[in-house]
């Protein structure tokens, strides 16, 4: 059996070359996507061009505009650039039938066996550069027999990592500084990791079997997939290079950084498994509108979902589904794009549930320039019944028994939830267990059924149950007439009792390590009704405490 070879492509530029294919612009013009985070308009991806400019990815854009007035623009739109990519990996399958989406911007192909086909390893790198080029993108690949190997080849093999700025703020420091900084700026004397896809000769790199440790050992330990302050770590100790790691004791490396360290390590060298998993290809559910001039206005946008709900709710009832998660996808007629998501308390495939919903979404939508586009998409669907063959007898008793069934507290819930969000609305189920706190549990009411069949308690439950709070009487398993809670006194006046209630001996309760208690009644002579208990003593000492209230 041959050994395993992985193809790893990288697209350093995807978001800018996806928009510089459609929008066909000189190549020498420089051009970005930007992303808004918070207050601030950043650059997320670079044409050569704006690189060549000095632009950098991170960068805020007030920052590029002043480097380069030239610049033009567009927001990034990842639901786009992640459906681009998909229609690369299904490009990709022309190279190999193994090939995962790795988000995003780079694919992994398992192409053991695969080679030979296209004149050997080399021949197969050279190609997909070469076909990747004539699409218009920049493809960057490493070849190894592990995912780790072939991922940090892709991206940091023949680096320059000389030319990359520590972030040390060299210019800022003073003059007679300036020639001593600038010779800590190599990240292996203390400076940065390079940062990935330095344009440098070398477009990929091959690491022959067996020789993975060769390959990684120049690498900078960034290429581990680590995070930042992990990196960071790394470097203050003067362990930056991946050939640092590898001669080093794993139980230290693993007690001072965690196991995340030492298993991307194994993953790297192969002594851990990883996997290509290539994602199946889900039936989509959705219906899309084209629209002969740009819209605006609510009443024309609701229009066009009386046009759209329809056509998605048919889809879904032929193939027996119900639509949990749906998506409306709006294009503007400047390119970009902006979406609205609602959710439903219960599957359906009824126009008049979904559509209500949508509708109380659609003030959140910016038309801006005018919107030219209507996507509509179920994201998450269940099926509704499972589909058997039947007499008419029995059909004519389902059809029945769907429409019997009382959706009003789930339409209710779905329109809550358009407004609060559905992890907001709640309902309570009961437990398996005799502890009284732990009798009910919370679950989201969007994604549980109604809870039935409660079992009767053993004794008389309070309505209202808090943690307990200690209370200031005579240590003794006996009730005394009078004791003191939260700073009051109170007179004994009626009580009932005592009931038993041993702890769980298979979990370790913090607030049940005083061992088993015995619960009473208390009526005040002030007329609260209370739920006090005694607490034996185990873990911790004996003494009565409160934990409810009757009314």
């Amino acid at each position: 059996m041959p050994e395993r070879r992985i193809l790893s492509v990288w697209f350093p530029r995807l978001g800018a070359e996806r928009l510089l294919r459609r929008l066909a612009l000189p190549h020498d013009v420089p051009f970005a996507v930007v992303r808004e985070t918070g207050q601030m308009q950043v650059l997320i991806s670079l044409s050569p061009a704006a690189e060549a400019a000095g632009l950098r990815v991170g960068q805020p854009l007030r920052d590029a505009h002043a480097m380069c007035a030239a610049l033009l623009t567009r927001l990034q739109t990842p639901q786009e650039e992640a459906a681009f990519l998909d229609v690369l990996a299904r490009w990709a399958g022309k190279f190999s039938p193994w090939v995962a989406v790795e988000q995003p911007d780079a694919l992994m192909l398992d192409v053991t066996g695969c080679a030979h086909l296209f004149g050997g390893e080399e021949g197969l790198m050279a190609r997909v550069t070469e076909e990747a080029g004539d699409l218009g993108l920049t493809a960057r690949c490493g070849m190894a027999g592990t995912v780790g190997a072939a991922w940090a080849l892709a991206r940091y093999a023949g680096a320059a990592p000389g030319a990359t700025r520590s972030g040390d703020a060299i210019d800022q420091e003073a003059r007679a500084t300036r020639s001593r900084a600038a010779k800590r700026r190599h990240w292996e004397r203390g400076g940065a990791a390079p940062a990935q896809g330095t344009p440098t000769a070398v477009t990929g790199r091959i690491a022959a079997p067996g020789k993975a440790h060769g390959a990684l050992s120049p690498l900078p330990v960034a290429a581990l997939r680590l995070d930042p302050e992990t990196v960071e770590a790394l470097a203050r100790l003067g362990l930056r290079r991946v050939g640092d790691l590898l001669g080093q004791p794993r139980a230290p490396l693993a007690r001072r950084f965690g196991r995340g360290l030492v298993h991307r390590l194994d993953q790297a060298i192969g002594a851990a498994p990883e996997p290509v998993s290539p994602a199946r290809d889900a039936p989509r559910f959705a219906t899309r509108l084209t629209l002969p001039e740009p819209i605006g206005l609510r009443t024309d946008l609701h229009a066009g979902l009386d046009r759209l709900v329809p056509r998605l709710c048919a889809l879904l009832a032929a193939q027996g589904q119900g639509a949990r998660q749906l998506r409306l996808e709006a294009f503007r007629a400047d390119g970009t794009m902006t979406c609205v998501e609602a959710g439903l308390a219960r599957a359906s495939d009824v126009p008049d549930r979904i559509l209500p919903l949508l509708a109380m979404k659609l003030e959140e939508i910016d038309a801006g320039f005018g919107i030219d586009v209507l996507r509509l998409e179920a994201v998450r669907v269940e099926p509704l019944e499972t589909r058997r063959m039947s007499g008419h007898l029995e059909a004519g008793a389902a059809v029945r028994a769907r429409l019997a069934q009382d959706t009003g507290v789930e339409d209710l819930t779905a329109r809550i939830g358009a407004r609060i969000g559905l992890e907001a609305i709640t309902r309570r189920h009961p437990v398996s267990s005799h502890i009284p706190e732990k009798t009910a549990q919370v679950l989201a009411a969007a994604w549980s059924e109604p809870a039935t069949g409660w079992p009767a308690p053993p004794g008389d439950r309070p309505l209202l149950i808090w943690r307990p709070e200690p209370v200031q009487a005579p240590d003794t398993p006996h009730l005394a007439a009078r004791f003191r809670w939260r700073g009051r006194d109170h007179d004994l006046a009626e009580a009932r009792g005592p009931e038993r209630i041993a702890p769980e001996w298979w979990l370790d309760e913090p607030d049940w390590r005083s061992g088993v208690r015995d619960y009473w009644q208390v009526i005040t002579a002030g007329g609260e009704r209370l739920w006090l208990y005694y607490a034996h003593g185990a873990a911790m000492s004996s003494g009565w405490f409160c934990q409810g209230s009757f009314t």
